[in-house]
């Protein structure tokens, strides 16, 4: 077993409620232990924005291109994901320098894997930045370039939760925008 770190997940999902924010402890391998968590919810002026800037992006070229409508929601749910990160943190009495990293999610906004091609928005060197903590971000893309579905982390998050099962066979039921077994 590794060091043991703390790491924070952030999502904003296909149902456009708001942020999801999840304090996971791991030593990277087998050992998963879930903290508290939390969901800031959107109002429904940004849901809206994002809504629109969404149906924007079925013409878009490739994953960098950037209407002026989308590049301002981007930039807006960038700070929605920074304050709710120091908020999370306030309310959980941790500091920046307790965190060992974070998993900026960001918000799907084109999903066309059969294309090799998923967009993400969302800065992660500007929520970085604001932090003060290292943030991995953008994890959908190779993983739909490399022909898969862009989910690179359930599966070894999956096979973190059971190693630790005896019965087998098992299966795990991944619910988010569809179902994964």
């Amino acid at each position: 077993m590794g060091k043991t770190i703390r790491a924070i997940g952030l999502m904003s999902g296909t149902s456009m409620d708001g942020i999801d924010v999840a304090l996971i402890e791991t030593d990277g391998a087998d050992d998963v232990v879930r903290g508290p968590c939390a969901t800031f919810a959107y109002e429904a002026a940004f849901r809206s924005d994002l809504a629109a800037a969404i149906a924007e992006t079925r013409t878009l070229p490739d994953r960098v291109t950037r209407t002026p409508s989308l590049a301002r929601v981007e930039q807006d749910l960038t700070n929605r994901h920074a304050d709710a990160l120091a908020q999370f943190l306030q309310r959980q009495g941790l500091t920046p320098g307790d965190i060992g990293i974070v998993g900026f999610h960001g918000h799907t906004v084109l999903h066309a894997p059969e294309r090799r091609l998923t967009v993400q928005i969302g800065d992660g060197a500007e929520l970085a930045r604001r932090s003060g903590i290292d943030v991995v971000y953008d994890l959908r893309a190779a993983d739909c370039a490399a022909g898969g579905q862009g989910a690179p982390l359930a599966p070894v998050y999956h096979r973190a939760l059971a190693s630790k099962l005896p019965q087998r066979p098992l299966v795990l039921l991944n619910i988010g925008g569809v179902a994964n077994v």
